[in-house]
């Protein structure tokens, strides 16, 4: 036994030191689970916030490489001993002019798709038997996806970007009939979100300004209260939540 394990929830969030990862890892942690913090680079932040809540974690993985993925469920487990939720957080982006198509090279592709996709689902398979053993009637084990705006409508910063998170979108809803009912699997579909990764995007914000009901983009933590409820409805499967503003209605 490490002195991690402990019979409260755990949830393990992907790239959960900044941004939209940390608030709902903030949020899940308010919510009374146990939190497995992740990133792939920053590591005195991660282990600071390991340490600031009680029986919670830091891991380090680079889920391009899907061995350290692999590794990352196994390293949560031996330190929690179960895992009741997974967030597929962590993401890549690159920004490419639509019409550029030579500029969105096959090796771009490829790395979106590596850390996407492909690292969701390598997670996802990994963790599947935690997730079985964890589950119950009254708590069912939940996996949620972050995904995009741009999955589902023919925005986002480049093709390649918006095909990756299409590529989750199904898989999300693929994944909910496959494992159900003892893993419930949801996907959250932001726009546009005030994080560091977005204080330059003068474009989109000037959009949401102009052209979303709500004039704005969304704060880390209103995502983070969207999954919150997702992860404790436990009725819901196999959702995709669009969460910009309202502005696909225009």
């Amino acid at each position: 036994m490490t002195e991690f394990k402990s019979n409260k929830r755990v949830a393990l969030v992907t790239g959960s030191t900044s941004g939209i990862g940390l608030a709902i890892a903030n949020r899940l942690a308010e919510d009374g689970f146990v939190i497995a913090f992740h990133s792939k680079s920053s590591v005195i932040t991660g282990q600071a916030l390991a340490k600031a809540y009680p029986g919670s974690s830091y891991s380090q993985a680079d889920l391009a490489d899907q061995s350290q993925a692999r590794g990352l469920i196994a390293k949560v487990l031996s330190q929690h001993d179960r895992l009741d939720v997974l967030v597929n957080n962590a993401g890549i982006s690159a920004t490419i002019p639509h019409a550029s198509l030579k500029e969105a090279s096959a090796e771009i592709w490829r790395d979106l798709y590596e850390v996407n996709v492909i690292a969701p689902w390598t997670l996802i398979a990994e963790a599947e038997t935690a997730l079985r053993q964890a589950s119950s009637r009254e708590y069912p084990s939940c996996i949620l996806n972050i995904s995009s705006h741009a999955g589902i409508r023919p925005k986002g910063a480049s093709i390649p970007y918006a095909a990756s998170k299409a590529a989750l979108n199904h898989m999300t809803s693929l994944l909910a009939l496959s494992l159900a009912p003892m893993i419930r699997v949801n996907a959250i579909a932001p726009g546009l979100v005030e994080t560091p990764m977005s204080e330059n995007w003068t474009a989109a914000r000037k959009l949401w300004e102009e052209r979303s009901p709500m004039g704005r983009g969304a704060q880390p933590e209103e995502i983070a209260q969207v999954a919150s409820m997702l992860i404790a409805s436990h009725y819901l499967t196999g959702e995709i939540l669009i969460v910009d503003g309202g502005l696909n209605l225009t």
